[in-house]
């Protein structure tokens, strides 16, 4: 969106090369647009979208939470402003030693997507909130990144089952219908999938509370 602000700027400054210009005025116009569209979520903005300090900054001071797939991440979301308690670490393979790092740093909230990484994160993030990716078919997405990560539903039932007999908490579930999204009803499919999950554990006393 080239807004009048940005148009001045490439008239001005008059960049030698290719380059990307954001309007901050955009990003907290946008942000708006999702706290008065979505009020009774909280809004976590994905760090590797664009690691700008000062877009990273904006967002922490208008109280947006951060998903990170790094520690980097993590680190960069806490010098913008944010505290632990609103970010999470979405990366559903990490290192052990990243994990640890992460908990020494506060963060309590970690996606999964296998029983290996629950245990990881049993032993270096002991006590802390998990959520499981669950797979969906990426169908009509322009780029259908549902396959890279994430379990089917009654795999999602087992790793969450796991979590919560080593002490961690089982907080909920995640899944991710591809990018340029065209089809509204694969979010029908993907929530019907987390529903199954949902019901499925708290029939077994395990109630989930986080649909990512």
């Amino acid at each position: 969106m080239a807004t009048q602000r940005i148009l001045d700027f490439l008239a001005t400054r008059r960049p030698n090369g290719p380059c990307l210009v954001v309007d901050l005025d955009v990003v907290r116009d946008n942000f708006r647009a999702f706290e008065k569209a979505l009020p009774d979520s909280k809004i976590y903005y994905a760090v590797k979208a664009n690691p700008a300090p000062e877009i990273l900054r904006l967002l922490a001071a208008m109280g947006s939470s951060f998903d990170t797939a790094s520690v980097a991440e993590v680190e960069m979301a806490m010098d913008a402003g944010a505290p632990a308690d609103r970010i999470s670490f979405g990366n559903t393979i990490k290192k052990e030693r990243d994990i640890a790092r992460a908990y020494q740093l506060g963060i309590r909230l970690y996606a999964v997507d296998c029983v290996e990484e629950v245990e990881k994160i049993a032993r270096a993030a002991p006590g802390s909130r998990v959520f499981c990716r669950v797979l969906t078919d990426g169908e009509g997405a322009e780029w259908p990144l549902s396959r890279k990560f994430g379990c089917v539903p009654a795999m999602a039932v087992n790793v969450l089952r796991h979590a919560k007999a080593l002490g961690l908490d089982a907080y909920g579930v995640s899944f991710h219908v591809g990018s340029q999204q065209t089809d509204l009803s694969a979010w029908d499919r993907a929530l019907g999938d987390a529903k199954k999950v949902f019901a499925t554990l708290a029939e077994e006393g395990i109630v989930l509370k986080m649909v990512n």
